[in-house]
């Protein structure tokens, strides 16, 4: 399955290790994850290379290419609301997981679409098996 992964890269970093663990498994799951660099410690200095109109050109072809998206939301992000904002309005399964205790905002927790999942975790292991359940229903 070809899957969008999305969380911040500007706004924090902070649950990196959860990032890196996500994309662990949906690669050994033997998805496509077109964003598996997003999990590297250095993607900021990755991403800098490249101007914003390649980026929001080559996002947007990844997310309309995509079988699902899956964001982790801990961390506020503008760009990772946008991408879950473009992947509903194509219809496309989204599934945002967070740490549990973490303020989300509204506008997820809140949303009614049918192709949106909002799910909180403890730990990264749970996190996986969320996002593995999830998907599973997709297939």
């Amino acid at each position: 399955m070809n899957i969008y992964f999305a969380c911040s890269i500007t706004g924090g970093r902070d649950f990196e290790p959860v990032y890196r663990a996500i994309i662990t498994a949906l690669l050994a799951d033997g998805h496509v994850v077109p964003t598996a660099h997003l999990a590297d410690p250095r993607v900021k200095l990755f991403e800098g290379q490249v101007l914003p109109g390649e980026i929001y050109e080559r996002d947007t072809a990844w997310i309309r290419a995509c079988e699902a998206l899956v964001a982790e939301v801990s961390t506020p992000s503008h760009g990772v609301g946008y991408e879950v904002a473009y992947a509903l309005n194509l219809n496309k399964p989204v599934l945002c997981v967070y740490r549990e205790g973490q303020p989300v905002s509204k506008m997820l927790t809140g949303n009614s679409h049918p192709s949106i999942s909002v799910k909180s975790y403890r730990d990264a292991e749970e996190a996986v098996a969320i996002i593995r359940t999830f998907l599973h229903g997709q297939i």
